[in-house]
């Protein structure tokens, strides 16, 4: 009965919990390992029926309980609905020849490779009902005087195949990530891209050449960094910053400046609010008629929907956008709107249109600094009527407001995203105090003042005010990333941490009272979780062609070059600071190039490759229990290979990237743990 009357007193803030309970159903969705059937959607929909008809009859009591389990089940079917309706065909074999497409998106890979997205694409000899919405090239090489514009038709001569799926058991899935995006294939060129056509005026990409034609003109006022700077927080594009600067900005956690979020929309729409109000104030005709308040606030939405159209719509960007409007909607009904039910509305309009967004860093970093900040300075506005707060003398309130700010947002965060990117930046309070002043003072509102002087060709000049400011941020960023013990790696945690990290920082967060305290228990859970992540011993990457052994040392790899993502992933998954390079050099194989042995006590194994591998094979399997074969096998395994686990790539093909977790009774004691089983597939995963 205690239960009971504690759920009744939670029936008015049933909205606050409802991200939780439809989250939890996506999130289910995503963890099956294999694709649900109809069966299960047909019994959800009518447990779905069965709850609502309960929570309908029975409002009390058990009703709220029965709407939670109608919201769990709904987010489920949700995000299966929305991998069925965004399913578009993929490419199954490895393609070299024509790719004719338009331009769509231009960005840059890491390695800084200029990539191309195209959408309707055409192949040779490949029938049009098989070709993928999108395919994305790589240019590589000499590319001539190719300048890519959006809606450009381009021709080229690449190589293609369908995107490559985890490089290691629970790793991220770019496959998954690929499917929801429409990219049915992704590759490189090495050859110059041909233009076809010029740029086309079709409205489905007006907002995409309007973005990429304002980045080419903040990048002619300001050139280098500065310009590239410029045009990643005006329209989103970051396709001209080098790596050094994005590196430097994640080291010192200051690479949130360059995603679109709330920072920047806050900063916009409330410098456009308070201009407008301001200048709707010196119009007395007006401001003596109807309340300018009010009118400030549309034209902040305004604003605030069209920087949303100009940066490309991220995650990020849909929430901060919600919630401003959410906010200035509470000023038209004279509403406070800073509350957990805004950000609770911005996180259940953003599941339902895009489910998969839960799994993304973008997602999950952007509102769990929004969830914090609301509630500690709900917290303490609470408590305003406490003298402390007073005692501070007005100059100082802007700088602990910062300082607070960058300290809450930054310890919500930091959990998600030493998850998702293995770092934790140790002065990223530091970097913030120097710099989101100068963002929110001189940056954002210079960038207003351009776009509203560019009509009469004056906004030249606000553009090239903004030089000065961001060449500071840049500079605090290379700065402090540079100090020693600025940046420490960290190991990847288990699947099951960021989920009890989400729940007892909500748990927290939106239960009351005592009751509080039972965050801790699966906080700690998440902590013990993570604090015993145990690395697999062995990792071979979906070719066969890199290995990586763990040693005294950290894990040792078996090529200094070639299969760069995998290697990189790896040791960044270990927490490692080392390179591929350095990696390799680290005790661990013997051999030399081509028939490498490495041995891990109970088991041995040897890694064989090049033109003759097949060739080494009868020798290898009398050397190893585990033979590691990077070529494709044009016979039957030898007679000498009859008691030994041969992993070659007619193996590798069906199970992609695999961990071995050797045992003490020898290769009988095996434990092989493949990317995909066999009998596991998924939408994004055929």
């Amino acid at each position: 009965m205690k239960l009971l009357s504690r759920i009744e007193e939670e029936r008015g803030r049933l909205v606050i919990w409802a991200p939780l309970f439809l989250g939890t159903g996506i999130g289910l969705y995503f963890a099956m390992a294999r694709e649900p059937g109809i069966v299960l959607y047909t019994f959800l929909a009518c447990a779905i029926l069965a709850c609502i008809a309960m929570a309908w009859r029975w409002p009390w009591g058990y009703g709220p309980m029965a709407l939670a389990v109608a919201l769990t089940a709904f987010g489920f079917c949700l995000a299966g609905a929305r991998a069925h309706l965004v399913g578009d065909p993929v490419l199954g074999f490895r393609y070299y020849g024509p790719v004719e497409g338009r331009i769509v998106v231009v960005d840059r890979s890491q390695s800084q490779a200029v990539r191309l997205t195209l959408d309707q694409v055409r192949l040779d000899d490949v029938a049009p009902r098989k070709l993928p919405g999108r395919v994305r090239v790589s240019l590589h090489g000499e590319q001539g005087y190719l300048t890519p514009r959006i809606g450009q038709r381009v021709a080229m001569t690449a190589h293609l195949s369908g995107p490559n799926g985890p490089v290691e058991p629970g790793g991220f899935d770019f496959q998954r990530m690929a499917w929801f995006r429409g990219i049915g294939a992704v590759g490189y060129t090495r050859v110059p891209a041909l233009v076809l056509t010029p740029p086309d005026r079709s409205w489905d990409l007006a907002v995409t050449r309007m973005r990429q034609n304002i980045s080419h003109w903040v990048r002619s006022i300001l050139p280098g960094e500065a310009g590239a700077f410029a045009a990643a927080i005006t329209t989103g594009d970051r396709s001209a910053m080098s790596q050094d600067t994005i590196e430097a900005l994640r080291g010192s956690n200051l690479a949130h400046l360059l995603a679109i979020s709330g920072l920047h929309m806050g900063l916009l729409t409330g410098f456009v609010f308070q201009a407008a109000r301001l200048l709707l104030g010196l119009w007395p005709m007006l401001s003596l008629r109807y309340p300018v308040k009010k009118l400030a606030a549309i034209i902040a939405i305004g604003a605030g929907a069209f920087y949303l159209s100009l940066s490309g719509g991220a995650i990020a960007t849909e929430r901060a956008f919600i919630m401003v409007t959410t906010m200035f909607v509470g000023i038209l009904f004279d509403r406070r709107a800073l509350t957990l039910r805004a950000v609770a509305l911005a996180a259940l309009i953003v599941l339902c249109l895009t489910p998969e967004a839960l799994t993304e860093p973008g997602f999950q970093m952007s509102f769990a600094a929004t969830t914090a900040l609301v509630a500690v300075f709900g917290w303490l506005r609470e408590r305003a009527r406490d003298d402390t707060a007073r005692r501070l003398p007005k100059w100082a309130r802007p700088v602990v407001a910062v300082a607070m700010s960058s300290a809450i947002a930054g310890l919500a965060t930091a959990p998600i995203g030493a998850a998702h990117f293995n770092q934790v930046s140790h002065y990223g309070l530091v970097a913030n105090i120097l710099s989101v002043p100068v963002m929110g003072t001189v940056i954002m509102p210079l960038a207003v003042l351009a776009a509203v002087l560019a009509p009469v060709g004056l906004g030249w000049g606000a553009v090239l005010l903004m030089d000065w400011p961001i060449r500071w941020i840049i500079w605090v960023a290379g700065a402090v990333s540079s100090l020693d013990g600025a940046i420490g790696k960290v190991v990847s945690p288990p699947g099951a941490v960021l989920p009890l990290v989400a729940l007892g920082g909500l748990m927290l967060v939106l239960l009351r009272g005592r009751e509080r305290a039972l965050a801790l228990a699966p906080a700690c859970a998440a902590f013990l979780l993570w604090a015993g992540a145990e690395r697999p011993p062995v990792l071979i990457s979906e070719g066969g062609g890199l290995v990586g052994v763990m040693t005294g040392q950290g894990r040792a790899l078996s090529k200094p070059r070639g299969e760069g993502f995998s290697a990189r992933s790896w040791l960044e998954n270990d927490g490692d600071k080392a390179d591929q390079s350095m990696a390799s050099l680290r005790d661990g194989f013997e051999g030399q190039k081509g028939y490498l042995m490495v041995d891990l006590g109970a088991v041995k194994l040897v890694q064989i490759s090049g033109r003759a591998a097949e060739e080494k094979l009868p020798n290898a399997c009398t050397e190893a229990d585990v033979v590691v074969l990077s070529a494709w096998r044009k016979q039957d395994l030898p007679d000498a290979c009859a008691k030994t686990r041969v992993i070659d790539r007619i193996a590798l093909k069906d199970t992609g990237a695999v961990a071995l977790w050797p045992g003490r009774g020898g290769a009988e004691k095996l434990r092989i743990e493949p990317v995909r089983h066999p009998s596991h597939k998924r939408l994004w995963s055929r």
